[in-house]
């Protein structure tokens, strides 16, 4: 037998009826069917489950046996699948793992999803902080925000805001070595240094025509993009530090700007989700919302 859970289903109603055009027609099926397969059944099993007769049928000593446990199968896959389909309509229960870049996740993430977080109490957030590019298969991560473009057809990648970057000094700074008025004047200020994560190599500082530029003798040196724009703030060094982190103490006045007109162009801001189908309500609702919430924070990028 090709499918032994429906012969299962077909046995169960059979049992419960008074011959097997009955349990035909509460199945919707022919007579024939119900007949051919309580027969491949008896066959496979090696013993008889009904007694027929002119009057109709009745279930044998083994098919008495069998019968519970067949209920009991065909109930836990019916309930099974009656779970699911309760999940995916009216509820978003499960976990949803989330990659994004250190700094960005802390400042955008946890706000942003925490109103859905409590709309949903069965949802759980796993929210995973890094600035080494995940490996997305490798991690299982359903949703992420990327910085840069996402070149893998397995996933579906949104454009949701330009990310800047920014020279600035501390004006404490600036009153004591001046701002540098070109890009070959960096060489002789203090300066900060960003190690990239995925190379282990120093992060060059971009310009504008595709112009690069790596500090001689850093004053400053982290792995951390919060821990530079602190050491900026704190005066060790000018740093090329992105929007996101630059723009609240530029417009506060406790960073300044430099070398606006040979900034680079920006870089493109990405939230992505796998493309496998089915996608989860669970994930598929996580994936809107940060749509919706980095989308409008463009300003702060």
């Amino acid at each position: 037998m090709k499918n032994r859970l429906e012969g299962l289903r077909i046995f169960v109603v059979a049992a419960d009826s008074a011959n097997f055009r009955e349990a035909a027609t509460k199945l919707g099926v022919s007579p024939q069917v119900v007949t051919r397969v309580i027969r491949e059944f008896e066959d496979e099993l090696g013993e008889l489950l009904f007694h027929r007769s002119t009057r109709g049928v009745q279930l044998s000593t083994f098919g008495v046996q069998l019968v519970e446990r067949a209920r009991m199968a065909v109930s836990g896959v019916d309930a099974l699948y009656h779970r699911s389909d309760l999940r995916a309509a009216s509820d978003h229960h499960g976990v949803v793992r989330l990659a994004a870049p250190g700094s960005l996740g802390r400042q955008f993430v946890v706000d942003a999803l925490a109103p859905l977080l409590r709309e949903h109490p069965g949802l759980v957030l796993d929210l995973r902080l890094s600035d080494v590019i995940a490996d997305v298969v490798e991690e299982q991560i359903d949703v992420g925000i990327r910085i840069g473009p996402m070149r893998d057809s397995r996933f579906v990648a949104r454009e949701v805001a330009k990310a800047f970057l920014y020279v600035v000094g501390s004006p404490e700074l600036v009153s004591r070595v001046g701002l540098p008025k070109a890009v070959d004047d960096l060489q002789h200020k203090p300066l900060t240094l960003m190690i990239d994560g995925n190379t282990g190599r120093p992060w060059p500082w971009k310009f504008s025509e595709n112009r690069q530029f790596i500090a001689p003798a850093p004053a400053f040196i982290t792995n951390d993009p919060e821990s530079e724009c602190q050491a900026v703030l704190s005066g060790l060094g000018f740093g090329q530090i992105a929007g996101h982190l630059a723009l609240p103490h530029i417009r506060a006045g406790r960073l300044v700007t430099a070398l606006e007109s040979d900034a680079p162009k920006p870089i493109s801001l990405y939230v992505y989700r796998s493309q496998q189908s089915p996608v989860p309500a669970r994930v598929r609702l996580v994936y809107n919302r940060l749509l919706e919430a980095l989308g409008s924070e463009a300003d702060l990028m």
